[in-house]
């Protein structure tokens, strides 16, 4: 008989739990705003640290708070580039003498290679 009591009652996938006598913690409505100009709100508890940014739902960029400063922007490194870190490794001059030797062998013939003759 208690198989046919819980037939479909939706044990599991409902929630019996009422909101009665149940006060909600206070919130406030944060505006933010993205660069393409979306703005939206979002809750927030009185307590809560607000953040600076968020997502912006209608296009995924970062919004920031409407009422907070702007962020400083972060200073980024340069990209090194390989010129870069050869130059790390080696001198100038090390690396015109290492030209010089490869042009060297490669107008004498490249070893384990042919030469054409003309």
């Amino acid at each position: 008989m208690s198989e046919r009591a819980l037939r479909g009652s939706r044990l599991g996938a409902q929630s019996y739990e009422t909101d009665a006598n149940v006060d909600a913690a206070p919130r406030e409505d944060v505006a933010f705003e993205c660069p393409r100009g979306h703005r939206f709100s979002v809750p927030f508890s009185v307590e809560a640290d607000l953040p600076a940014s968020w997502e912006c739902r209608a296009c995924g960029d970062e919004a920031l708070r409407v009422d907070a400063p702007r962020p400083e922007p972060k200073k980024a490194k340069p990209a090194r580039t390989h010129w870069d870190m050869l130059l790390e490794r080696r001198t100038v001059a090390d690396l015109e003498l290492l030209l010089a030797e490869r042009l060297e062998i490669l107008r004498n013939g490249a070893p384990g290679g042919a030469r054409k003759s003309a």
